[in-house]
């Protein structure tokens, strides 16, 4: 499978997110949430971002646990399986395409406003321009979205300042005309405003240092467009009051020609301008690596996943993605866009729950860089919240998701279902619940080469003698002799040595001098004739066992068994022990797995200082 280049770095990955949500949601959503809740409508602004921010918190610890391209799609299908996964991937795809396509019309309308263009013919080259930046410059792509959010967010900071003091406070009363239920259902209406972070989970395969980059991004995007989203609806509210607001598709551009004059205006427009574009490059981006995603699970098909080996990016994704946007620039949006807020709403409910299935799965191999905080409240209290959104944004909306909802599980049931084959975090907390061996061991593997990559972690030769060794468990057997001559046994038959002679050496190593490494931790070892060999034998001793009076009782024994020309081998074995023991995590992780055998994973993605040569 081709890697994707990692080239994104925090201030990339900042105004790729932020430029995703600074659109349609500020500079023609305000007038139809004004029409819905009144000046209210500043607190749906602020509540919409407040759950935004409950679902981001979990959207940023799955995402720091599996950097992935795919994004939600990629852990919604780990965690809760292939057909909601894909379902997940396909209207995430599509909300992020139609979002595109509606920031490529509203850059036509603005020409249209300002030359008398035909909007169709301004967006057509339009969109190959933001197609051709995905195929063949995304580097020159990722600089532009930089500029492009800087100019933005300047002229956006003049617009607050020179607006405050133009406010008329009578445009605020009465404050919430149409009452609390409106300002709810209007805080599901611009909740697609908040879009925008679910970029971060498309790209995450390509970002730099993911488990730094990723919750700053996520953080700084939100807490800087939050702003400028409550203070730009604030200072419109103010300054046009409700019989020009309600009516209003420009509301931003009228309030800059009652601020600033003609000049102030043109500029709005301006900023209205570059804020589609950054919109539309970054949604054709980032729905490409949802059907990249897709091709890799063997869920769409394979060329879907071809990817450029010059550039790095998915291109024959990229040019579906801008096929289907394109199609769209010729039909009416408007019964689909309606739908992008219930969308994105499910997508973080979808992001709680799987916090909370692969938190109580207890998979060892999950090891995300950024906890959520409040754990299970936080995630419990924002899905109650999604829920009350869905329900007061009315029926239609409803309607319209669950048509789409039923349409991805069509696909599933004819195309993906039949190349499914995957194992979820799903099956390891019906495992953990019911005691019961349900589930095997590929996601543990898969999540292990996951966090390895994202850590840039390589495999030294401990990892190696780590994913040949021998892995024993002994239950209720307290003599430490009989402990080592089963030991003994197991190694002569696994590593082919004299089992005799490794029992005396185990037993004389014991009584000479403590093998305790930490408390519950104890090291031993033995030299075996020959050359060129270093050997592990792994042992969870259940209850801990005292294995000499001086010792604590040992929960965790490691056997190095190695030569006389290996010696430094051991030296540097003994020290990726002590790293890897000494972590305070490790005793409750070495406890838990119900399987022997994953004790392996304990080790192999335990966070250590690893040296390899190439």
């Amino acid at each position: 499978m081709a890697a994707m280049n990692k080239r994104l770095g925090l201030f990339a990955v900042f105004c790729m997110t932020s430029g995703a949500m600074i659109s349609s949601g500020i500079f023609v959503l305000p007038g139809l949430a004004h029409a819905q809740a009144g000046p209210a409508m500043i607190f749906s602004y602020f509540l919409a971002g407040c759950l935004a921010a409950i679902g981001s918190i979990s959207l940023t610890e799955v995402i720091t646990a599996m950097p992935k391209a795919g994004g939600d799609y990629f852990f919604i299908t780990r965690t809760m399986g292939p057909a909601t996964g894909m379902v997940t991937g396909l209207l995430s795809w599509l909300s992020l395409s139609l979002k595109s396509a509606l920031a490529i019309v509203g850059m036509g309308a603005v020409f249209q406003f300002w030359f008398g263009w035909d909007p169709l013919l301004v967006s057509l080259p339009l969109w190959a321009i933001f197609v051709g930046l995905n195929l063949f410059w995304a580097e020159q792509e990722d600089l532009m979205q930089m500029v492009l959010l800087s100019l933005i967010l300047a002229l956006m900071l003049l617009f607050v300042i020179k607006g405050a003091p133009k406010i008329e406070w009578s445009n605020f009363d009465p404050f919430a005309p149409h009452g609390l239920g409106q300002v709810l259902g209007t805080a599901g209406l611009v909740f697609v405003s908040y879009g925008g972070l679910l970029k971060v989970a498309a790209v995450a395969e390509e970002i730099k240092e993911p488990h730094k980059n990723i919750p700053w991004a996520i953080f700084l995007s939100l807490v800087v467009v939050g702003f400028f989203y409550v203070s730009l609806a604030f200072i419109t509210s103010g300054v046009l009051g409700a019989e020009i607001l309600d009516i209003s598709l420009s509301p931003i551009t009228q309030a800059a020609r009652r601020i600033a004059g003609s000049t102030g205006a043109v500029v709005m427009g301006l900023v209205a301008v570059a804020a589609f574009a950054s919109t539309a490059s970054a949604g054709i981006m980032a729905a490409s690596r949802y059907l990249l995603a897709l091709s890799r699970d063997g869920l769409a098909p394979a060329f879907l996943g071809t990817i450029n080996p010059r550039h790095g990016i998915p291109q024959m994704g990229v040019l579906a993605t801008g096929l289907f946007v394109l199609g769209t620039l010729f039909l009416s949006l408007e019964s689909l866009v309606k739908a992008a807020s219930s969308i994105l709403i499910f997508t973080y409910l979808m992001s709680n729950l799987c916090v909370i299935v692969l938190r109580e799965s207890r998979l060892l191999s999950y090891r995300p860089s950024f906890k959520s905080p409040g754990y299970p409240w936080l995630q419990i209290a924002g899905s109650l919240g999604f829920i009350i959104l869905i329900i007061e944004m009315g029926w239609k909306a409803l309607l319209s998701s669950l048509l789409l909802v039923l349409a991805g599980l069509a696909f599933y049931w004819f195309y993906g279902r039949i190349r499914a084959q995957r194992e979820t975090a799903l099956l390891y907390l019906v495992k953990r619940m019911t005691d019961t061996e349900a589930s095997g061991k590929v996601l543990e593997k898969e999540l292990r080469e996951i966090i390895r990559e994202r850590d840039e972690m390589c495999w030294d030769e401990f990892d190696h003698a780590v994913r040949g060794s021998k892995v024993l468990e002994f239950k209720k057997i307290s003599d430490t002799n009989q402990i080592l001559a089963s030991i003994s046994l197991e190694a002569a038959t696994e590593f082919g040595i004299e089992a005799q002679e490794l029992a005396l050496a185990l037993k004389k190593r014991q009584k000479s001098q403590s093998t305790e490494m930490f408390p519950g931790v104890a090291i031993t070892d033995a030299l075996l004739p020959g050359e060129g060999r270093l050997e592990l034998v792994l042992v969870r001793l259940a209850p801990p066992v005292s294995l000499s009076p001086a010792q604590s009782p040992t929960r965790a024994l490691f056997v190095i068994l190695f030569t006389h020309d290996r010696r430094d081998a051991y030296l540097r074995s003994l020290a990726a022990i002590a790293q890897a023991a000494g972590n305070e995590s490790f005793s409750r992780k070495w406890d838990q797995p119900k399987d022997p055998e994953r004790l392996r994973e304990i080790l192999l993605t335990a966070p250590r200082q690893r040296t390899c040569t190439l």
